[in-house]
């Protein structure tokens, strides 16, 4: 593909504002390049080369991802995509649509020319898009981390002038292309504060300035303990528990007995267990992200100690549906899914191998064995006939697609269930697949969804797997699923206007 569009060749008529802005540009440039930049010539040299090949913003997302908070890691990977998007716009479309040569370096002093020149054509500038695709993604999610690297940004992209490979026009074209990739990356994947769930229904809560009154039960296992420090600096007078797995249902009702609000630090099987105790007591919920997955926490809009423990301290809570099964007798509750044929197959298949493995292989070695197997691995009587199916989901609340990225609740008080099958047949993993990226209410003769607000499922099979928020238990004969709607209260920031 060759260039079509020449910026400096002449065209026959009278181009008197095209002719005033390269003319601009020229002298732009020429005055920058007579400028002294105190302090500028040891470091934009060295930092222009950095940036080659998006080295320097690797490096940056890989620093941001080691701080472990989901949204650093969040940020650090919507910059990394935004980079990405735009370097390919630019080296597919921008370089090779426009023929424009690099400044002559007559005018700049040689002590800042780099030791490589580029070759490539000199509009727009694929170092100012990556600069500003990446500091405009990681702002758009999380704009603490964007005030970070935008002057690391900002920088790069005046590199590019100072160092004369580029007019002050090729910067700012590949600027506003990169800050264009990062909104279209957004557009594709919505970003956190796109989706925070509605503050509604709003809910009495005892608000607790210092944390007292708060019993807070953390799961060792889950590599809580920066988690644990920040919470003892944030709440004080907040009473900590730091618990053993096995020790976590009983420490949780114990803590119930003699909190006012009983707190929570774990993955969504430790959450789902403090709400349980939590709706026994009659307590409010507050619920800290500690596990690999935290999907409830994250739906309802926590992520860190700062945003809880401020709803904690300003008495800040809504309430939430809560998911109920029972089966022989026995009962329980969800605050995110409950899954029956391939995903609890998965679950206990993973459990098996994890432990030799290690949790991605065993993952990859459980998805091929369950995939492979002849036999439908569920059979449900619904609607008084028997269905073979590969899977049945039932999400507490109704679960949307955004964009490209995975499921999430935009509303946690709807007051239905989120129920979907995949029916049997042959290609169980296409079966599944398109299921995983159809819409909340599509029907196919391999799939449907529906929203109800009850369901029955009758001639389940002894033994078998049941999965609910990563726990997974054996049942049979007849199971029955409902909503309480709003039956917990949850402390959660809400906006203040």
């Amino acid at each position: 593909m060759s260039p079509d569009v020449d910026l400096t060749a002449p065209k026959p008529g009278r181009h008197a504002l095209r002719d005033w802005l390269l003319s601009l540009d020229s002298r732009l440039f020429e005055v920058a390049a007579e400028r002294n930049w105190p302090g500028a010539e040891p470091v934009l040299p060295r930092l222009s080369r950095s940036a080659n090949h998006g080295v320097l913003w690797f490096a940056t997302a890989a620093a941001m991802a080691a701080v472990r908070t989901p949204r650093a890691r969040r940020a650090a990977a919507r910059g990394i995509a935004s980079l990405s998007l735009a370097s390919l716009t630019i080296n597919t479309v921008g370089k090779r649509s426009v023929r424009r040569p690099r400044p002559v370096l007559d005018p700049v002093p040689a002590v800042r020319h780099l030791k490589r020149q580029p070759i490539t054509t000199s509009f727009p500038s694929g170092h100012a898009a990556s600069a500003a695709a990446f500091a405009t993604g990681v702002a758009l999610e999380s704009p603490a981390w964007g005030a970070v690297v935008a002057p690391l940004a900002f920088s790069v992209a005046m590199s590019r002038v100072y160092t004369g490979v580029h007019f002050p026009s090729d910067v700012l074209a590949g600027a506003a292309l990169g800050a264009g990739a990062a909104f279209a990356v957004r557009g594709l994947v919505p970003t956190r504060a796109q989706v925070t769930p509605p503050a509604r229904p709003r809910a009495v809560a005892p608000a607790l300035p210092d944390g007292e009154g708060l019993v807070f039960v953390t799961n060792r296992a889950a590599g809580t303990a920066d988690r644990v420090r920040a919470l003892r600096a944030a709440l004080p007078g907040a009473e900590i528990v730091e618990a053993e797995p096995a020790d976590i249902r009983a420490e949780l009702d114990k803590a119930a007995t003699r909190a006012r609000v009983l707190g929570v630090c774990g993955g969504d099987g430790t959450v789902n267990a403090a709400a349980a105790a939590a709706l026994r007591r009659g307590l409010p919920l507050a619920v800290l992200p500690g596990g690999t997955l935290n999907h409830f926490a994250y739906d309802l809009g926590v992520e860190d100690v700062r945003s809880l423990a401020g709803a904690v301290r300003r008495g800040e809570a809504v309430r939430v549906d809560v998911g109920r099964f029972a089966c022989d007798g026995r009962d329980g509750i969800f605050l995110n899914t409950l899954s029956l044929g391939v995903y609890p197959e998965l679950v206990r298949e993973r459990d098996r191998w994890s432990h030799r493995i290690g949790g991605w292989p065993a993952e990859v070695r459980a998805a091929v064995r369950v995939l492979r197997r002849g036999e439908h691995p569920l059979e449900l009587e619904l609607g008084g006939r028997r269905h073979p199916l590969w899977l049945l989901f039932v999400g507490n609340c109704t679960y949307h697609r955004l964009g490209l990225a995975s499921g999430r609740r935009l509303d946690l008080a709807d007051g239905r269930l989120d129920v979907r099958v995949v029916h049997g047949g042959k290609g169980p993993a296409l079966r599944l697949l398109a299921a995983a990226v159809a819409g909340p209410l599509t029907r196919s003769p391999a799939h449907a969804a529906v929203r109800v607000g009850r369901l029955r499922l009758a001639g389940v099979e002894p033994g078998t797997p049941l999965a609910y928020d990563g726990e997974v238990i054996e049942v049979s004969g007849e199971v029955t699923v409902e909503k309480l709607p709003e039956a917990l209260t949850v402390y959660r920031p809400l906006p203040h206007g």
